[in-house]
């Protein structure tokens, strides 16, 4: 059985205020060191961002270009923020689904490039099941090119996928973009282009560029099914505990 945690919904009862985005990043660190750790089961969190935000690889912020990147995020109207899994820079709006799998493993973990394989080709699934022709692997100049990025048609990027391991337990976690490619591309444009890495903003796609009539609920639905259809999900809400460790954690998050 594995804890489903979604936002929203539910409303949430905390003194931490979940909208802020750097503390929704942190949340999934808070989820997996406390799974690590046995004090939170297996859980799957599908959470719809709060805002506009461009998220850079930890290496990035080492790079010549990386104070003239923030800056053009932020003048294009997205936050810019620090993932602690590896991969390049991207964006996405809150017509976007992010999907994190905190996992328990005990020992060294293991199996790092079958997960991308077996996410990739869950997630590829979904979305044919949607009316997307959807494949598995990495499009001519992508952004955070990745062997197992979901593609359509072999030309734009859907879904991104990164992973993190800690002692004892791994995270998962999938971008799926449903909409506003067209706000997406001329900010990872000024990104891609200050940080000198290569783009190819063609590239950059979404779900409703596929398919007109989908909408995140659907698509979220349709995930959740995919995901109860390997475990059962046990709906439950995002405790206290957690909350506070994601918010000391979020000043990791900002640049």
């Amino acid at each position: 059985m594995v804890r489903l945690l979604r936002t929203p919904p539910p409303a949430l009862h905390s003194a931490v205020e979940l909208a802020d985005p750097a503390v929704e990043l942190a949340v999934a660190g808070a989820l997996v060191r406390r799974v690590s750790r046995g004090e939170l089961p297996d859980t799957l969190r599908v959470y719809r961002p709060s805002r506009p935000v461009v998220v850079f690889g930890r290496r990035e912020t080492r790079l010549p270009g990386w104070p003239e990147a923030v800056r053009r995020a932020r003048e294009a109207g997205f936050e810019p923020l620090i993932r602690a899994v590896g991969g390049r820079a991207v964006a996405y709006t809150s017509a976007a689904l992010v999907i994190d799998a905190a996992v328990h493993s005990a020992g060294s973990p293991v199996g790092l490039e079958e997960r991308f394989q077996v996410f990739g080709d869950l997630y590829a699934d979904v979305l044919r099941g949607l009316g997307v022709d959807a494949r598995v692997g990495s499009v001519p100049g992508e952004y955070c090119p990745g062997a197992q990025s979901v593609n359509a048609r072999g030309v734009v990027k859907l879904v991104g996928t990164a992973q993190r391991l800690v002692r004892d337990a791994w995270l998962f976690s999938a971008l799926v973009v449903v909409a506003d490619e067209q706000a997406l591309r001329p900010v990872l444009a000024g990104v891609y282009d200050a940080l000198d890495q290569p783009l190819d903003v063609a590239s950059v796609g979404s779900l409703t560029g596929e398919v007109a009539t989908l909408d995140i609920d659907t698509v979220e639905a349709a995930v959740l099914a995919a995901h109860e259809a390997q475990d059962t999900l046990e709906p439950g809400r995002l405790d206290p505990s957690t909350l506070e460790l994601a918010d000391a954690m979020a000043a990791d998050h900002r640049p």
